[in-house]
């Protein structure tokens, strides 16, 4: 792997335990939201670039501040590419970080409960918010921010808690039987 190739992918899928059965069920990539700013910074950095004749003799510093502003804003970009969030059918993890690589994760047995919250701009843009609660009292793995479909994405973690036997499952007519 080339010192490029390290940089330039979260590499999601070296991080899988395939000797133990392991298979990435979604890996999910910040909703589009989240390039608006570093997009803007970038605009504005390209913008100091087209001031720089009517700066006259300053135009260096249009050039510093349109390079500064523009390499920021990629940095920002690249940033949000490499923030990924992986459910796989053993544990949910998340990997983020371009040159310090941070990686926290949690067993899909130690999962409590899972929160979605979703403000109003995430409701009409079509993202929100995971809050993990888990047995653990400090976890590295507790909010997971600007999901896209956050709805099916929160029903496809239930079902592998489902189909790994750790809820209890119990059909209709054993419920209405019941009660």
């Amino acid at each position: 792997m080339s010192l490029l190739e390290a940089y330039a992918s979260p590499r999601t899928q070296r991080r899988l335990l395939t000797e133990e059965g392991e298979f990435i069920v979604d890996e999910v990539v910040k909703h589009w939201i989240t390039r608006v700013v570093p997009t803007l910074i970038i605009v504005a950095g390209m913008a100091l670039f087209l001031l720089m004749p009517l700066l006259g003799s300053g135009w260096w510093l249009g050039l510093v501040l349109g390079a500064g502003l523009g390499g920021y804003g990629f940095y920002r970009l690249h940033a949000v590419f490499m923030d990924r969030f992986v459910i796989t059918n053993m544990r949910v993890f998340r990997v983020h970080g371009i040159f310090d690589q941070h990686m926290a994760t949690m067993p899909i047995a130690r999962i409590l409960d899972i929160s979605v919250r979703q403000t109003f701009w995430g409701q009409i843009l079509g993202y929100g918010h995971f809050v993990f609660e888990s047995a653990a009292q400090d976890q590295g793995l507790k909010d997971i921010t600007f999901v896209p479909e956050i709805e099916g994405r929160d029903r496809e973690i239930q079902r592998i808690i489902q189909r790994a036997g750790l809820r209890a499952r119990m059909s209709r007519d054993d419920y209405w039987a019941d009660n």
